[in-house]
């Protein structure tokens, strides 16, 4: 960056770019700086600059004491934490090709050790830390597969959402879609799980037949019993089926953090062992928050579907019906997504009073009263 001065070493401005290495001369006009030194131009259109400048000098960011994986935003708070999913959700980190995720990868790791490359600003730091934590799995560290990521849940909830909403009809329909939601909700879901607690091919297997059974089930029972219902009863049915469906498939999928426990850790990331507890608290509030994700979109829309299919222009082409649902339920997956993972904190805080007496024990004998809460990441 290059700060502009003048004769009493007022800074005048700020160019985001090194237009002029240091000493350089410029002059300024009414709007215009001509640099003696320097091929290009540079304007002002906001300001007149009725003196001239006499000196520009490169401003090196200075990174001392910057740390990468401090959030930017208060994760304490709702609105905080919303804003860091916001950021790290973004549907567009999904198209970054691997050659600029590895080189995010890169830059949090030196940035971890204090070795940035010279001329290195806060802005690229930020930026390579919001495709690590996209992309990335947080414990570790491994890339995710496109498809898990959180970031994938707008583009490919849209979908496959707008589609289960508009095909409720036939029974074929409905069991071909809750299968194709809960195959993505089961790689969704082993993506996102807390990767301390290794899982088997088996239990992995075993808990999407499970949840894929559930699914199909309760659609097709719910649809058979809402024959005589309203029309606006049975286009919720798919909801109530992925509400069940997510009762089922997540705690199946982390069932070994159930049976083993979840790591817990104190705030110096140190290990203390491991919690069913804590296990069971950060499920139950994965189980809400994807029932809290899914709730606004598979229950406004079709409200709004329903009045909507009534127009006679609507009639006309019912062809765009699909469409058009694949392109609301995109609408409320944006917002939806990012406040559904804020609604709890991803790195839970847990008092060691509510652990399991054998682990209560554990840690009193290590370190006494100097721990008073424990630490583990619940998952997305």
């Amino acid at each position: 960056m290059v700060k502009i001065t003048d004769q009493h070493q007022q800074t005048l401005s700020v160019l985001p770019k090194p237009w002029g290495e240091q000493g350089t001369v410029v002059y300024a006009s009414r709007g215009c700086l001509s640099p003696q030194c320097c091929p290009v131009s540079i304007f002002f259109w906001s300001i007149e600059i009725k003196y001239t400048v006499l000196y520009a000098s490169k401003m090196e960011p200075d990174l001392s004491g910057f740390n990468i994986d401090a959030p930017r935003w208060d994760q304490s708070t709702f609105l905080g934490r919303v804003k860091h999913f916001f950021n790290i959700t973004d549907p567009r980190t999904v198209l970054v090709p691997e050659r600029e995720l590895d080189w995010a990868k890169m830059m949090v790791e030196k940035s971890r050790m204090g070795v940035v490359p010279p001329g290195t600003q806060v802005e690229q730091l930020l930026y390579a830390k919001k495709l690590y934590d996209s992309a990335f799995h947080p414990d570790t560290g491994d890339k995710m597969n496109v498809i898990g990521r959180m970031s994938f849940q707008v583009p490919g909830g849209m979908i496959i959402t707008g589609f289960m909403l508009q095909f409720y009809r036939t029974m074929p329909a409905i069991i071909f879609w809750q299968w194709v939601n809960q195959s993505f909700n089961a790689l969704v879901n082993y993506t996102n799980r807390n990767a301390a607690s290794p899982t088997s091919v088996r239990q992995m297997a075993l808990s999407y037949l499970t949840a894929t059974t559930t699914a199909v089930t309760t659609a097709v029972s719910m649809n058979m019993l809402t024959k005589k219902a309203p029309p606006l009863v049975a286009r919720w049915v798919p909801f109530a089926a992925v509400a069940a469906a997510n009762c089922v498939n997540i705690p199946m999928m982390r069932q070994q953090e159930l049976i083993q426990g979840i790591s817990v850790k104190d705030k110096n990331h140190n290990e203390l062992g491991h919690s069913r507890r804590a296990a069971a608290i950060g499920i139950t509030q994965v189980v809400i928050s994807r029932i809290t994700m899914a709730a606004p979109g598979m229950i406004l829309l079709p409200i709004v579907m329903e009045r909507l299919e009534k127009l006679p222009f609507m009639q006309k082409v019912k062809v765009l019906h699909a469409p058009l649902q694949v392109m609301l339920c995109g609408c409320f997956l944006i917002f939806m997504v990012p406040v559904a993972c804020g609604l709890f904190p991803q790195i839970c805080e847990l008092p060691v009073s509510y652990l399991e007496q054998e682990l209560q024990d554990t840690i009193k004998a290590k370190y006494g009263e100097l721990v008073p809460s424990v630490y583990f990441n619940k998952g997305l």
